[in-house]
């Protein structure tokens, strides 16, 4: 069975057929897009099947949108340097570093977390410092920091966030466990932002 909701371009089409063939249910929402294997926003349900890749590579994906206190009236003649200071502040692309400020994520509870031992000790350091480098980014492709208003004019912040280049390479770490080899530390490659 399968069910689609929206319009989508062909490739991604041809991407839920593909998984279709294999599953029981396939269904792809309307924000859906291209992935590495089966669709983003897609969904897929098995029997007596487990499949790591279903989920993309994109660790915690997620959009957020944040009303703010604000006004358009307040902003309308700041636009500019609002756009200014959060180009300036957010490190946007593939691979790049937090920003190096005062109030940059550096210290967090994910780096003290005992998950981290189910990674492999000769990667495991490389690892912690990539995430840590990369803690507070917004990576590249679809990812984006918005400032948008309502109807009423309230302002609201707006961020599709998670880790695109840490979750390359946990995913297939982890799909190379999963067929009895070695974790597979490949690198993401850069594509233009």
């Amino acid at each position: 069975m399968k069910t689609i909701l929206g319009k989508h371009d062909e490739a991604t089409l041809a991407q839920l057929d593909d998984v279709a063939e294999q599953a029981e249910h396939v269904a792809l929402m309307a924000d859906g897009h291209r992935g590495y294997v089966m669709p983003i926003g897609g969904v897929a349900s098995y029997r007596d099947v487990i499949t790591p890749i279903g989920v993309g590579v994109d660790i915690a994906c997620g959009n957020a949108a944040i009303r703010t206190d604000l006004h358009l009236d307040d902003l309308e003649h700041h636009l500019g340097e609002l756009g200014d200071e959060i180009a300036a502040s957010i490190s946007f692309g593939m691979g790049r570093p937090t920003n190096q400020s005062d109030d940059a994520p550096i210290e967090h509870p994910l780096f003290e977390s005992s998950a981290w031992e189910e990674v492999p000790p000769k990667i495991r350091g490389d690892l912690r410092e990539r995430a840590r480098a990369q803690l507070g980014t917004v990576g590249g492709g679809n990812h984006y920091v918005d400032v948008f208003a309502d109807e009423d004019g309230q302002v609201w912040v707006g961020v599709h966030f998670g880790s695109r280049g840490l979750g390359f390479i946990c995913s297939h770490g982890v799909v190379g466990l999963a067929q009895d080899q070695p974790w597979r530390n490949l690198q993401p490659q850069k594509t233009s932002d």
